[in-house]
């Protein structure tokens, strides 16, 4: 009976899971054809393993997004963390709140809920999927609503806020 192993769908899983049977030779090797710089000296083989791994995942996925990195960096700083998170960014809208722009010519009605924004009958994550089928281009979404400081006044004008 033939006990080859299954082929992997993902060819980044083949990759990671190899990962740990290379020396530490090996490892830098990888490391610098991946990241064209040297690997950072005196890591220990399985170390290297892991940031190889993390940094292949990331360009294959991508990152941590800034807001994240941000927190991250916070909570590493802060002597207590429950106080970091209690003070992090509130800066979405309560559920029940009502976002409503006028672009185009036409109103824009969008609904905070606790599952995410309701906008012409289908739930989205963020805002700014909803300002990009609006507008046709790429926005920063709480900045299309006017839920962000840099918005040009005379959008502001077209934007309104209602809880």
């Amino acid at each position: 009976m033939d006990r080859s192993p299954i082929p992997v769908a993902d060819p980044l899983l083949a990759e990671l899971d190899a990962l740990p049977a290379l020396d530490l030779d090996a490892l830098r090797q990888r490391w610098r054809r991946l990241t064209r710089r040297p690997a950072p000296p005196g890591l220990r083989r399985d170390m290297l393993a892991r940031l190889l791994a993390y940094e292949m995942q990331v360009r294959a996925y991508g990152g941590l997004s800034r807001d994240t990195a941000r927190l991250l960096d916070r909570l590493a700083a802060g002597a207590d963390p429950a106080k970091t998170l209690a003070t992090r960014d509130t800066s979405r809208p309560s559920p029940g709140t009502q976002l409503v722009r006028e672009h185009a010519g036409q109103v824009h009605r969008v609904s905070v809920t606790a599952a995410g924004y309701l906008w012409n009958g289908a739930i989205y994550a963020s805002l700014s999927p909803i300002a990009e089928a609006i507008t046709g281009t790429r926005w920063n979404g709480p900045r299309f609503f006017g839920l962000r400081e840099r918005i040009r006044p005379e959008l502001r004008a077209q934007t309104e806020v209602v809880s």
